[in-house]
């Protein structure tokens, strides 16, 4: 190497930059310590607290665990539902009366295609669930309020769920307005009659 190539590789501190170079020299190559900027440290050293303190308070201390912590989620929406069900469970008529009507059967039967078409079927004629359009009635009695308490409560013994935790209030009127428009139209391929009949 001569002279001048030397000069080229020769180490360059700048004046403000001397304190910082490093005591060590390996091969003519010397280090700068340059610190780390004044935020990381403060994030870093931030993280580490935390987690001491978050280490202290669920393996020494106790703290809730994720299960724990669902419970109690859980335990809210629970509660929830109880009101809810406090709340809408009696069949209010004049609630139904407001959608009791040619629009309200519309979107009823929206609400009952999108919930109610796998057991009950198009129109109501009947699958695993009974028919709905004929005068026979396995658990409600053909009345817009004993069809609400069957929506609202389902039937266990006969498969029937209760919506009240899937739909909506007015969502339940609107489908018990809808099913009301389908009594006795006897619809062309309907389920065999399934419980007792009613007549208007």
């Amino acid at each position: 190497m001569n002279q001048s190539e030397k000069d080229e590789n020769k180490l360059e501190v700048l004046p403000d930059e001397k304190h910082l170079l490093l005591d060590h020299n390996y091969d003519g190559i010397q280090e700068l310590n340059h610190p780390l900027p004044s935020w990381w440290n403060f994030i870093f050293y931030t993280c580490v607290i935390f987690s001491i303190c978050y280490f202290i308070y669920y393996q020494i201390m106790g703290g809730p665990t994720l299960r724990e912590d669902f419970n109690k989620e859980y335990d809210k929406v629970l509660a929830q539902q109880a009101e809810f069900k406090k709340q809408n469970s009696a069949f209010k008529p004049d609630l139904y009366a407001v959608v009791a009507n040619e629009d309200g059967h519309k979107k009823g039967e929206e609400v009952f295609v999108n919930n109610c078409l796998p057991c009950h079927a198009e129109k109501g004629k009947g699958d695993i669930g009974p028919n709905l359009t004929d005068e026979y009635w396995v658990v409600a009695k053909s009345t817009p309020e004993t069809i609400y308490n069957v929506v609202f409560n389902g039937s266990e013994a006969n498969g029937m769920p209760p919506w009240a935790d899937v739909l909506t209030s007015e969502e339940i009127y609107l489908a018990v307005s809808y099913v009301s428009s389908l009594k006795n139209t006897h619809q062309k391929g309907g389920k065999a009659p399934q419980g007792e009949k009613i007549e208007e």
